[in-house]
């Protein structure tokens, strides 16, 4: 099994950054692409970027491309979402995911197999 946890969420104003970072733990050997996705109040939980384990191929979500920056430490064990000039709508939990080995990334949510706990993003306006 492999456990995610992931930590730097916050509150911030408009236009403000935060970084957020996901730890793995576990079998960290038997994940390949990882992604973070968000769920916002009363929506459905959404795609934001996704990372090839080699960290060659990367994904944004139109909604957040030119603002947010996904990078992964495979050494470390870690994924990392550096979110700039942050928006109201972009206040949710975000997740950390990771699919087993062998696989690429991919938008869709159930492709990934290990999902973290989850950290609350808050954008005051």
């Amino acid at each position: 099994q492999v456990q995610l946890v992931e930590s730097g969420g916050g509150l911030v104003q408009a236009g403000g950054s935060l970084r957020l970072s996901c730890a793995a733990s576990g079998r960290t050997f038997d994940t390949a692409a990882m992604a973070w996705f968000r769920q916002a109040p009363g929506k459905e939980r959404e795609f934001v970027s996704a990372i090839s384990r080699s960290g060659i191929n990367i994904d944004y979500a139109d909604s957040v491309k030119g603002r947010f920056s996904i990078s992964r430490d495979n050494a470390q064990g870690r994924v990392y979402l550096q979110m700039n000039s942050l928006k109201p709508e972009d206040t949710a939990i975000y997740y950390c995911v990771a699919t087993k080995a062998g696989r690429t990334i991919s938008r869709v949510r159930n492709q990934y197999d290990y999902w973290g706990q989850g950290t609350q993003v808050t954008v005051s306006s």
